[in-house]
Order: structure tokens, then sequence, then C-alpha cells
């Protein structure tokens, strides 16, 4: 079954044999202080990095191990939207209490972690990390400039963030406007659409930003890119601390305030 916050009450917590599919909530599982609790994690939970080393991988996110997860016999399965297969969580919430996050802003993020908290017994110490990262948030001074930013995670094609996605939340933190919110190009670029080159010229961004993952851009592509866009300014960025939406946010406010010093640089040079 899917869980929802309301249904929480019904449910004997703390629950004791988790499984997450999502990498940036195995981390925040880790972060509220749950060890032996969590029995499976995917491939991609590389944080914390003995737990990807020790815990039984059940897969990736998007293809889990249906067999492996079975035998683990979780009574908790964390599970988002936007990262894993809706067939294949549907099955599983068919066996298993199923909580699914689905994520576009901050305060999304906060209430994630706040379930997550009941969840699993540890709601002290969710609030106090959620208002850890609220606190750091608020700290963060805009630019002052309403940049047009293209937000780059894949190449060959070239993907980026769309409007409707955690990624432009954080964007918008940072005081800058996503270059895809505009109709010029006549499709709907709301998610990570595909993009030609022709197409980035059309948009005609001011910055870049390179994410570090899923896709590892280094520093050829930002030459390759500025062979289009000689006007703009390009940037290698962590794409973690863009997209995780759990605990790495604690880092995140430290990470923008580099990438605002480097555009705030380039601005006077």
């Amino acid at each position: 079954m899917f869980l929802s916050p309301d249904q929480l009450s019904e449910l004997d917590a703390p629950k004791r044999r988790i499984v997450s599919v999502v990498p940036s909530q195995t981390e925040l599982l880790y972060d509220l202080g749950l060890d032996e609790e969590v029995v499976g994690i995917t491939k991609f939970c590389i944080h914390p990095k003995h737990w990807f080393n020790t815990k039984t991988r059940i897969g990736g996110t998007k293809k889990l191990n249906m067999e492996r997860i079975h035998a683990l016999q979780p009574d908790l399965i964390i599970a988002n939207k936007e990262e894993n297969t809706q067939a294949e969580i549907e099955e599983l919430a068919r066996h298993f209490p199923v909580y699914m996050s689905d994520i576009f802003t901050l305060d999304d993020a906060f209430a994630m972690m706040e379930t997550i908290g009941k969840l699993t017994g540890k709601s002290n110490e969710a609030a106090a990390l959620i208002e850890t990262t609220r606190t750091r948030f608020a700290e963060l001074v805009p630019d002052t400039i309403p940049r047009r930013v293209l937000y780059l995670i894949w190449r060959g094609p070239y993907m980026a963030a769309g409007t409707n996605t955690f990624i432009n939340s954080m964007l918008q933190q940072c005081g800058w406007i996503n270059v895809l919110d505009t109709k010029i190009l006549g499709k709907d670029l709301s998610r990570y659409p595909e993009l030609s080159t022709d197409e980035l010229s059309v948009l005609e961004p001011e910055v870049i930003l390179l994410s570090s993952e899923p896709y590892p851009f280094k520093q050829q592509h930002i030459e390759e890119l500025q062979a289009l866009h000689p006007k703009a300014q390009i940037l290698l960025v962590d794409g973690e601390l863009f997209s995780w939406y759990g605990s790495r946010l604690t880092f995140s406010v430290h990470h923008f305030r580099a990438v605002l010093e480097r555009l705030r640089y380039f601005h006077h040079v």
C-alpha cells in the first residue's frame, strides 16, 4: 500500500526493515541516525560510503531487483515519483508499505523529511535537520542580477532541467530565471527536455551550469559549449547539491554562494 502523511497514525512505527530506492533519501536515513534498520539500498546510493559497501543492493532506481526486495521482507519502502518506475513501485505496493515522495520545492523536501522522521521514529532528529536547513537557506543572499540560466544534466543529446523540477526551485533560491521558462521553442520544457544545439542557440542563456551528475560534465564540455555560446558564462556545479532533496541540502547553500561569487567575479572582469 502507498502511505500518505495522514496514514501514519494507522501504522506501527518505527519501521525496522527499510528499503530505500532513492539515493538522497538513503543518505537522509543515515543522517537521522538509522543503521541496522536499513536493509536494502540501490547501486546509486553512494552516500554514506560504508553503507554502499555493506548494505544489500537491490538494483538501480529505475530497474529494481524485485526478487531481492521480496527476500528482504521490508516493512517500509521509501521511493520517489520521479526517481523510480511507476510499474515497479505499484507492484511493490501490493506487498509492502511504500512511502512515495514527490518533491518540487524546498517546502516539499521539508515535508518529506518530517514524514520519514515519523515513519522511522526519528521525528526529533528530522525536526533539527529541517531547522538547520531552513536557517541556512534563509541566510542565502540571492543574485542581484536576474540571470537567465540553463542547467544541463545530460549530453548526447543535451538535456536540461525544466521549470517543473526541484532543480528549478534551487535556481530560484539563487535568484535566477530558468531559461526554459519560455514558449519560444514551441515544446514542453517543464521537466527534462532534450535540446538540439540550434534550440540552445535560440534560448540564448546568459549562464550555463553543467551538472556533475547524472552526466559527468568536465572541463572539455565547457570548451565545447563555449564555442556554441561565446557570450555565456559556463560553470561546472555539484549536481548532488542542486538536486538531492535530503540531508545533503544542509551543504547546498555553501556551494550556491561559491557559484554566485564566481558569477559576480565574471561580471566585473
